[in-house]
Order: C-alpha cells, then sequence, then structure tokens
C-alpha cells in the first residue's frame, strides 16, 4: 500500500486551523513544520521560565498523510471552504509502503567520534569494544551524533573535560553530551530543555548507558552554577540566552557553544566576550564551536 502525503504553504495564522481541518477531513496524520527550517532564515522556537509560550513559525508548511486514492482536488477544496481560504498553494508526493523501523534503522550507522569514543545506535554492535562507546536510541530528540554540531562537542568534551567536574547540558536534546560528560569522567551532571520529550528521551538513554544524570525542563528546577557549560542550540537562542549561560559557569570554568554558522561566528563570539576569554574556535563542515574560560 502507499500514501499521499499532501504539503500546504501557510503563514501563521492559518497553520493550526488548516492542520484541525485536515485530521476532521479523515487526514491519517498532520504536522506543521518551518517552511524555512534548515536555512538560515530558520526560526526558532524556545522558551524560558517566565516567557510566554513558543509561536508557531511565520511561514510554515502544513503536512498531511492521505490515503492514496484521496482526490485531492476535492479535499483542497473542502479545506479551503471549511476554513474560509482561497487558491492554496499545494504540492503532493507519493510514499511507498516499506519497513519504516528498518528504513529508519538504517540511517543510523555507528559514529567515530575519535577511534576511543563512538556513538553507537541500539540495534548494532560496537565497532571498537574497548572504546567509549555512547549507545544511543535516536527517538524524537535532537542529538544522534550525526550532526556536525554534536560531533564537535563531543569531540571537544574528550579534549577538555577534566575528571570530577561538574557539567550543565544546556538543550540537552537526546542527553548525548551529558551522557558522553559522565562517562568521560565528569562529577555533577546536568540536562536542560524545554522539550519534555527530551527529558524523557535523555533519561532513557542515560539508564541506557549506566549513567545517572539530572535531566529536568527549565521551569521545574534552576541549574546550579558548573564547571563546564554546554550548548549546542539555534545561534538566536545563544544570542538571547547569553547573560544566562554566562551565571551558570563558574568564574574560571569553560564554555562551549555549538549550532553557530561560519558567517555568525563573529557575532557570537562578540557577545560573549564580557563574560569569557575566548579561544581558538573549531569547525566541522559549515559549523562552528565557540568556546572560552569564564572571567
Amino acid at each position: 500500500m502507499s500514501w499521499l502525503l499532501l504539503k500546504i504553504e501557510a503563514p501563521a495564522e492559518q497553520a493550526e486551523a488548516l492542520s484541525d481541518a485536515l485530521m476532521e477531513l479523515d487526514a491519517l496524520s498532520s504536522s506543521i513544520e518551518d517552511a524555512n527550517a534548515e536555512t538560515p532564515d530558520e526560526q526558532p522556537i524556545f522558551g524560558e521560565p517566565g516567557d510566554p509560550p513558543p509561536g508557531i513559525w511565520q511561514h510554515s508548511i502544513v503536512t498531511a498523510l492521505l490515503t492514496e486514492d484521496t482526490d485531492i482536488r476535492l479535499l483542497v477544496s473542502k479545506l479551503e471552504q471549511q476554513c474560509g481560504l482561497s487558491d492554496l498553494r499545494y504540492s503532493t508526493e507519493m510514499l511507498a509502503e516499506q519497513d519504516w523501523v528498518r528504513a529508519t534503522q538504517s540511517q543510523f550507522e555507528p559514529i567515530r567520534i575519535r577511534d576511543d569514543l563512538w556513538i553507537v545506535p541500539t540495534w548494532h554492535d560496537a565497532p571498537n569494544p574497548h572504546a567509549l562507546n555512547i549507545v544511543l536510541d535516536p527517538g524524537l530528540a535532537f542529538g544522534t551524533g550525526s550532526h556536525p554540531t554534536t560531533h564537535l562537542c563531543l569531540a571537544w568534551l574528550a579534549d577538555q573535560l577534566q575528571a570530577g567536574s561538574s557539567v550543565l547540558d544546556y538543550g540537552c536534546g537526546s542527553g548525548i553530551l551529558a551522557i558522553a560528560a559522565r562517562k568521560l569522567g565528569a562529577g555533577q551532571v546536568h540536562g536542560v530543555d524545554i522539550d519534555p520529550q527530551a527529558i524523557l528521551s535523555s533519561q532513557q538513554n542515560a539508564v541506557q548507558n549506566g549513567v545517572v544524570a539530572d535531566f529536568y525542563l527549565p521551569d521545574d528546577q534552576t541549574p546550579p552554577q558548573v564547571d563546564v557549560v554546554l550548548a549546542n542550540i539555534l545561534s538566536s537562542a545563544l544570542t538571547l540566552l547569553a547573560p544566562a549561560l554566562a551565571g551558570y559557569c563558574k568564574p574560571g570554568g569553560k564554555i562551549a557553544l555549538s549550532g553557530i554558522l561560519r558567517e555568525q561566528e563573529a557575532a557570537i563570539t562578540a557577545i560573549y566576550e564580557p563574560w569569557f576569554d575566548m579561544q581558538a574556535a573549531h569547525y566541522m563542515d559549515a559549523w562552528v564551536l565557540l568556546h572560552g574560560i569564564r572571567k
């Protein structure tokens, strides 16, 4: 059996109504995505304690999964009528039946960070059983180790982390950096994320790796001052969070920032220089890791 995938361009004020209407019109599923995802115009949605709830992207794509015999023109006509819209811009594509679990797993192979540090999906054997292997179940949270920003952070941790150091992973996603820190000899480790799914994923992955770390939402607990602060998040979030992240880092402590494109390096460096003596950046593909020592 095959399925139809319908993608509709929608501004912020229409996206949720279109998504809800599609479900009422018997779509199998519906989701809203940033139309500018993975481009310089990507719009981050994040929240901090006391902030209003995150909103919807200004330019969205509403995606619906439909049965292959769906009359798209009729569906779009009903959708326009129900939502009081006209001339919706949309596209479709066919999705062939396949083993979705196997297809998903095939995208994740063991990832070498260094000869002695690997990320290993739960369904693979470790290529080097004697290495430090982080066993990971890629799920709904960011951080499989495959993205250059995660790779940069892991390599930095392996080089810079001192045994017994306390660590804060701000925007922990899958928990991969917090888990790596514990396996590399860190003392107390904290992971913070605004997404409850990320906290759950981090906790499960920590158990899988036999390590203990404290994962929580920012509204549930205030992170303490630590020796090492890690933040692998979007550069726009790094900009707004600079005072908070600096406050979490002890004098003489270290910070590592990633999620930064090369063309954003100078701007982010300038923002953090009032608090940190910034060091030489690390690079991988189009991405940068910035790091510094707290003044």
